[in-house]
């Protein structure tokens, strides 16, 4: 069942200045989401990716083409709440998402703003916590939270408002490796646990590799699509759009070029352990 559809999306800024035209940011964008899918979406900065995702909860709507979310137009402006509380949206920056003075009270704003009764928004902040692994954090201040906690936070946030789908502008980007590892395995085991639909939006490869299907965008289009093993083994075309492949892929795709039978690109260190073994010993 595809959750998410986008039908033929084009769309551009307002210019700020008569003397330069509007910039197609988008150009004829087309793919669907299963339910319950992890999907990364590649590209280099000023590719469209963060466009793209604010179209994913009606931030943006295309100038034309289509974007439904579980059925619903995001243009109709009279389904924009429905389709917001169906689809979370998590920003790079998470000091851009926190907004109160306690944990706990930031992740109750999102299910406040809806109206949800405070019994019950005492369990829903209480569970989101858990989820993200910060609920002994819940009393602390925000601010004495490393970057990595503060963004479990902020998708704690969203999660207590009981999305769907959470869609995520590389949330990693600010992070440090310990960081990213936190988010990274936060958010799988929302994908596998709780089948929540994920969109993320990265430009780190190793990212990528733990998504069901991955997209890479290219000046506002779609480059190509696939597993990410079909996305990776296309080493020459990533390359020649200025993308990377994990180090391991690239290895192997090197000493395949030397000569060295390597019937399949790995895409992790153990794989690449496992194909050199083969192929070497």
């Amino acid at each position: 069942m595809e959750f998410i559809s986008i039908q033929n999306v084009t769309f551009q800024y307002e210019s700020q200045s008569e003397e330069k035209p509007p910039k197609q940011v988008l150009n004829g964008i087309s793919f669907d989401i299963p339910k319950g899918s992890f999907t990364a979406v590649l590209g280099h900065n000023g590719s469209g990716k963060s466009t793209l995702a604010k179209h994913l909860n009606a931030m943006l709507v295309p100038n034309t083409g289509k974007v439904f979310i579980d059925g619903m137009d995001t243009s109709d402006e009279k389904l924009v709440y429905d389709i917001r509380r169906k689809v979370g949206l998590v920003l790079q920056n998470p000091d851009n998402q926190l907004v109160a003075s306690i944990v706990e009270e930031d992740v109750a704003f999102g299910p406040e703003n809806l109206g949800i009764p405070s019994e019950e928004i005492r369990v829903r902040v209480d569970e989101a916590l858990k989820a993200v692994d910060m609920y002994e954090h819940r009393l602390k201040a925000p601010y004495k939270l490393s970057g990595g906690q503060k963004q479990r936070v902020a998708i704690a946030g969203i999660i207590a408002m009981k999305p769907d789908c959470i869609v995520l502008d590389e949330p990693t980007a600010m992070l440090d490796p310990k960081g990213r590892e936190e988010v990274l395995d936060t958010i799988t085991k929302l994908n596998k646990e709780n089948g929540i639909t994920i969109v993320m939006i990265t430009h780190y490869m190793e990212e990528a590799v733990l998504a069901d299907k991955v997209f890479v965008m290219d000046k506002g289009k779609l480059l190509t699509s696939g597993t990410p093993r079909e996305v990776f083994s296309q080493v020459e075309l990533m390359k020649k759009h200025r993308l990377d492949v994990p180090q391991v892929t690239e290895l192997c795709h090197k000493l395949r070029a030397c000569g060295v039978e390597i019937k399949s690109l790995p895409l992790s260190e153990a794989e690449c352990t496992s194909m050199l073994k083969e192929v070497l010993l």
